[in-house]
């Protein structure tokens, strides 16, 4: 167990998952001690099979939450079997890979589940489904357990060709059929084709889940939000629609993804009534949030591939793995990152090399999984970086994680143990754009390099990452209730620009876990309310034309709040179309 030099705990106060240890031994624990801690409860507190099911008889079909397919099927054993929450992404060859899954709403027992697939809507192939079993056990207060038995369905299909629609859907041999949906394989790496993607962050959910009975608006989704923020609005969804809407080639989410634990919001501990008093550090993890979550996004992610970086909220204790086994059996990522780091991969779109990094192994501020990795991760993405800038095919290199290397939010602002392990690097290999969640708004930075400004990027600037630098984007306003920036800190935006938009009193995550006090000006845009950006990306001809990649953030009403446009020269020794 550890803490910094002041006596601090390793783990603020609502930032990680509080899975059901008492809070007072969670604060110095890293993940790997709070789930043996958890082992240790469940053994000397064992749970019958009949106990677990009175928590667990309605897991999946939970799912109906928003859905009303489901919405309408039972939740007993014996209820016909349905499949639902959707959601898709790529395999390693982006190209010619796609990777399938979605949740049952029950057990499925020896009934059998099938993908039917093809390359029209006649599809033609049948894939058997790999079931993932997930069972959590989550300690309660009253010494009872709190079950939950959830249920995946994974399809992965390779050797397609490129740029292509995929058509498929979900079938039981017990007579249920889902709609037919497309996703397409991504382009070749080159520069065949303009293309665009979409990210955000910190999204959760905003339908209050059904189990365990009892539970009101704001306990375990996102709806408590305060009066000047459009409380009766679903933020979240708005999000997702708008994303849908602009139907991108792939969208990315950095970190803080469903919110199973709200963390900090006044949560009964206990399951018991909203409103309960209960002892601090108990049951504060809620399984049944992921049913409502995938049944959110599968409206996008259903045909629109979807990638996840790892927050601190993404840290699940009660599954080991650094906390990260229960989304190895609700996702399909990439696997071609590090050893022990699921949500550290990289795939490629054309000419973007896009990595995904877990800011988790690297933080100051929140120390559960600092340095799980044992520096793999860093030796990884110093590889990765090397490599992609070094091949002709590619011209832009995009990394999104979840905590922020820059931001001058009041909440979190940014992490010294980001900058320390990574912007070195971005700056060695140019990269062009990081991606960050964790503060609940947008801010966008002018170019920096070695720790600074290099020239102002106003609204509607063009930028050369490769003389001025790498941008970094704060996108952490994906649906969960918004953050603010420092005291008398103003939001500048299009139409509300600043005159002057230094930042006296920021601060940076110290190593002990200490806030030091910075004055930026670096900070270019601000804005508190909720938004996403889309990328549009548009190659090159060699020795004619440079690449450019275009990235606005948009409200959630559909309105373009800033610009910026990303340039890069084309040798002539540079391909053109596809390797």
């Amino acid at each position: 167990m550890q803490r910094n030099s002041r006596g601090m705990p390793m783990n603020p106060r609502g930032e990680t998952v509080a899975a059901g240890v008492p809070e007072a031994l969670a604060a110095d624990m890293t993940m790997a001690e709070q789930h043996d801690w958890i082992r240790s409860f469940l053994k000397r507190n064992p749970v019958s099979r009949r106990r677990f099911l009175v928590g667990s008889a309605a897991t999946a079909a939970a799912a109906a939450v928003g859905n009303a397919a489901w919405s309408g099927r039972a939740y007993a054993q014996d209820a016909p079997l349905a499949v639902g929450g959707r959601h898709t992404s790529f395999g390693v060859d982006s190209a010619t890979q796609l990777r399938f899954s979605a949740q049952l709403s029950r057990n499925p027992g020896v009934t059998g589940v099938f993908l039917d697939h093809g390359p029209t809507p006649a599809l033609g192939a049948t894939t058997a489904a790999e079931v993932r079993n997930l069972v959590s056990q989550v300690p309660q207060t009253d010494g009872g357990i709190l079950g939950a038995e959830q249920f995946y369905v994974h399809v992965p299909v390779d050797g397609l060709a490129c740029k292509t629609p995929h058509f498929y859907r979900w079938r039981t041999n017990d007579g249920y059929v889902s709609d037919v949906q497309t996703v397409w394989t991504a382009l070749p790496p080159g520069r065949s084709a303009p293309f665009r993607f979409t990210m955000m962050g910190d999204q959760g959910v905003d339908e209050t889940p059904s189990r365990p009975p009892g539970l009101k608006a704001g306990d375990y989704d996102d709806l408590y939000y305060k009066a000047d923020n459009e409380p009766s609005v679903r933020h979240a969804a708005n999000i997702v629609g708008q994303i849908a809407t602009r139907r991108p080639d792939f969208h990315v989410l950095a970190g803080d993804i469903a919110y199973a634990d709200p963390s900090g919001a006044g949560l009964p501990a206990q399951f018991a009534p909203s409103g309960v008093t209960q002892p601090k550090g108990f049951d504060k993890y809620n399984p049944f949030v992921w049913d409502g979550y995938f049944a959110a996004i599968e409206r996008s992610a259903a045909s629109t591939p979807w990638f996840f970086a790892t927050g601190n909220h993404d840290m699940e204790a009660l599954y080991g793995a650094n906390g990260y086994g229960g989304h190895a059996a609700r996702l399909d990522q990439p696997e071609n990152g590090p050893a022990g780091c699921p949500s550290v991969y990289s795939f490629v779109y054309g000419n973007v090399a896009v990595l995904s990094l877990d800011a988790n192994d690297v933080s100051y501020e929140i120390k559960a999984n600092t340095g799980y990795s044992g520096g793999r991760q860093n030796t990884w993405v110093e590889r990765s970086l090397a490599r992609f800038r070094a091949d002709p095919n590619i011209d832009f290199v995009v990394c999104f994680f979840h905590h922020c290397a820059y931001s001058t939010t009041e909440a979190h602002a940014s992490d010294g143990g980001v900058r320390d392990a990574w912007t070195k690097l971005f700056d060695r290999y140019e990269v062009d754009v990081v991606l960050q969640g964790h503060n609940h708004v947008f801010e966008r930075t002018d170019p920096i390099r070695a720790g600074h400004p290099t020239r102002t990027a106003a609204d509607h600037a063009v930028v050369y990452p490769k003389s001025d630098g790498t941008v970094y984007y704060t996108v952490g306003g994906g649906g969960r209730p918004r953050y603010t920036f420092q005291p008398s800190e103003q939001e500048t935006y299009r139409g509300n620009e600043l005159p002057n938009n230094a930042v006296p009193n920021s601060y940076v995550w110290t190593p002990d876990g200490e806030k030091a006090t910075e004055a930026v000006g670096w900070s270019r845009v601000r804005f508190r309310n909720y938004s996403f950006v889309s990328v549009d990306v548009a190659p090159g001809i060699p020795g004619i034309t440079p690449s450019e990649m275009k990235i606005s953030a948009i409200d959630e009403y559909g309105r373009e709040f800033d610009r910026v446009t990303y340039r890069r020269d084309v040798p002539m020794s540079g391909v053109f179309g596809s390797s």
